[in-house]
């Protein structure tokens, strides 16, 4: 058996739960991993020498056990994450030890612990199978998945279910990822794939969008509201693009920090008129790898307040990290708020104190999202009211060269991954809402 029969039942419009019910699973399937022995690989290497391109490898692999509460699903397409860039080059550290770690837990979870791991923390597809205890989902649902992995044994995820002791990423620190043509999750993961966008377009938001939501909108993160001005790194971006859209979906007022003139272009497609080219505008918040330059802190809080009417930062959406940190926290108003979901230029942060508590400000840590959360993102996708970031598609087989771009940033908004989608464009279940979007869902393709 092999899984162009699942291919042909997806897209045979005849078929029923019954079909899907019936299918003969493959002993094995097509993923992307990365390998335990191969960990020093980039030892005595830059962060930025390292080569996804190198350490990814498309293997097949067994199908692993189905266990209670969890779902198989084949996968239509993935997309490439950070933390996918940070797995493939071992960084901070490599995820093989979440996978022992995980692997001790039970009798159920040593399946992860294996010598190589299935990475990818976003999925659209359709359900397969099912374990004992799910009752929401059966096969033949057309589901796009959250990569939130809790146990909840503890009373202390139930308040927020991110604060689960066992919280964990699929696909980051389990195995049996999304980059990949079958995946297993939790069925608490899934949700309903929104109707008017490709597999490949519906499989784009879930990491980011949930991310940027928690980290924006939720009372969990900066609890944004109508006029609150915005400062948001990496605007075109992964993250940046989403929480973009929300400024803008919600009321506030966005001001875009991009690198390039290509990038502010998306950012105004977007519908965002206050941008910085900080390259353009030579901002160098570093006199050397030791010093900051409070002088560009000013300047900078100065050029902000030319798009604001004199007006301060009231939320800073933060995840560049130790390149930024100083800076957003010194621009930010008396009593606001810097939310950090990430250090993508380095997590040893440094900033000058005095100005976080003699003005009150806040410093929220925030990490992906809670179900609640990211079902209510998924939820604002399905109504049309954000729209997907796909730039660009890659092959299955492309992955390493899809995740060194993403490194290097070369990339805009987010990148997909054909698995068993054998191309791009199906799975639009909604033509007539598409065409009400098409433009929106086409920005981050068309710049």
């Amino acid at each position: 058996m092999t899984t162009q029969a699942i291919l042909d039942a997806i897209q045979s419009p005849e078929s029923t739960p019954a079909d899907f019910a019936a299918l003969p699973l493959p002993e094995s399937y097509r993923a992307i991993t990365v390998h335990k022995d191969e960990t020093e690989m980039f030892a005595g290497l830059e962060t930025r020498d390292k080569d996804p391109r190198k350490s990814i490898h498309l293997d097949e692999v067994p199908l692993p056990e189905l266990g209670p509460g969890e779902a198989l699903v084949a996968v239509m397409a993935s997309s490439v994450n950070y933390n996918s860039v940070w797995t493939s080059i071992f960084e901070p550290l490599s995820t093989f030890g979440f996978l022992e770690r995980y692997g001790r837990l039970s009798e159920l979870t040593k399946r992860h612990d294996l010598p190589y791991h299935i990475i990818g923390s976003d999925l659209a597809g359709v359900v397969l199978r099912t374990g004992p205890g799910v009752n929401a989902w059966k096969p033949g649902d057309e589901v796009v998945a959250h990569c939130l992995s809790v146990e909840l044994e503890s009373s202390d995820g139930h308040n927020d279910t991110m604060l689960d002791p066992e919280q964990r990423i699929w696909g980051f620190e389990t195995n049996f990822g999304g980059l990949a043509e079958i995946a297993l999750v939790k069925s608490n993961q899934l949700m309903p794939k929104p109707n008017h966008l490709s597999w490949e377009e519906a499989a784009a938001p879930g990491l980011v969008n949930s991310t940027a939501y928690r980290q924006l909108v939720s009372r969990n993160g900066a609890g944004m509201k109508q006029g609150d001005n915005v400062l948001i790194w990496g605007a075109s971006g992964g993250l940046g693009s989403y929480a973009t859209q929300f400024a803008l979906a919600g009321g506030a007022n966005p001001i875009c920090v991009v690198s390039s003139p290509q990038k502010a272009d998306i950012c105004r497609a977007m519908g965002a008129e206050a941008i910085i080219d900080r390259n353009a505008e030579d901002y160098r918040f570093w006199k050397n790898e030791q010093e900051q330059d409070p002088r560009e802190w000013k300047r900078f809080g100065k050029r902000i307040r030319e798009f604001t009417g004199g007006e301060d930062i009231d939320i800073v959406f933060e995840h560049p990290g130790r390149e930024t940190f100083g800076a957003s926290v010194f621009v930010t108003r008396k009593g606001g708020t810097i939310t950090t979901c990430a250090s993508t230029s380095g997590y040893m942060h440094e900033y000058d104190n005095r100005y976080l508590w003699m003005s009150l400000k806040r410093i929220i840590g925030s990490h992906f999202a809670n179900y609640r959360e990211a079902w209510e993102a998924n939820r604002l996708i399905a109504k049309g009211k954000i729209h997907p970031t796909l730039s660009r598609t890659y092959s299955l087989e492309e992955t390493g060269q899809a995740a060194y771009d993403v490194h290097r940033n070369l990339h805009q908004g987010k990148v997909g991954v054909l698995c068993l989608a054998p191309e791009e464009g199906l799975g639009v279940r909604d033509e007539e809402m598409r065409a009400k979007h098409l433009d929106a869902i086409n920005r981050f393709r068309n710049i």
